[in-house]
């Protein structure tokens, strides 16, 4: 059965959909409880009733939103790509940083579950 974030990836060309659903497989790996839906217009996560990450596909970059939290403690790792307060954007014309994003989405649940205790 098709869901609405399989909708979102199939709209874009073949090669954002291989970026897009890479990053979707790491949510979903380090967050397995994670909820999956549709917010803003574009893929979202929830654990605990909390966000834990959003992502985008765009002509020229790859979004990632995860709240400013997770950018204050990712500050360094960021600085090289074009950010605000609790978004950053990885080029398409560079390598994507699967490594960081796994490393986010792990800080983000542990902040969830944190939260939730």
């Amino acid at each position: 059965m098709i869901n609405e974030v399989d909708k979102y990836i199939s709209s874009f060309p073949r090669d954002i959909q291989q970026i897009l659903k890479k990053i979707r497989r790491i949510i979903l790996e380090e967050a397995p409880d994670a909820s999956e839906s549709i917010a803003y217009m574009m893929p979202a996560y929830k654990t605990n009733g909390k966000p834990l990450i959003y992502f985008a596909g765009f002509t020229k970059h790859i979004g990632l939103y995860a709240t400013p939290s997770a950018h204050t403690s990712f500050t360094d790792e960021l600085s090289e790509y074009k950010h605000g307060k609790g978004s950053v954007q990885f080029p398409l014309d560079q390598p994507i940083p699967y490594d960081l994003i796994r490393n986010i989405v792990r800080f983000k649940v542990m902040e969830n579950d944190s939260r939730r205790k």
